[in-house]
């Protein structure tokens, strides 16, 4: 299996609700849920998870 390494989410509380993001692979990112650790992974290529959170920033924007 893959060792992705992850990060938490800047934007996720210390306790709950916590995204973090693996980067360190190349040509693959990788989601998950910081609550289950050896839970379903979402893997996006990078040019894919570029594409969803310049969306997120967009809808962030006033």
């Amino acid at each position: 299996m893959t060792a992705f390494r992850f990060c938490k989410s800047s934007y996720s509380a210390t306790s709950s609700e916590c995204v973090e993001v693996a980067l360190n692979v190349s040509s693959t990112v990788a989601v998950r849920d910081s609550k289950r650790p050896d839970g379903p992974l979402l893997v996006l290529a990078p040019a894919a998870w570029d594409t969803f959170t310049a969306g997120l920033r967009r809808q962030r924007q006033p």
